[in-house]
């Protein structure tokens, strides 16, 4: 069975530096914060926080 996971995540982009997005992500469900360094590594850390096992 499949389904899909949810996750409220907030943006912060501090800069828009070498055409691409740098801040930090902050999953509020779990409180977890993140600094990124493009848009391609923020989809990255997202995609990963809703692929991971429920504890």
């Amino acid at each position: 069975m499949s389904y899909k996971k949810e996750g409220t995540f907030v943006v912060h982009v501090n800069k828009n530096e070498n055409d691409t997005w740098q801040g930090q992500v902050t999953w509020a469900d779990k409180d977890e914060k993140l600094s990124f360094r493009s848009a391609m590594e923020l989809m990255s850390i997202i995609d990963a926080a809703l692929n991971t096992e429920e504890e």
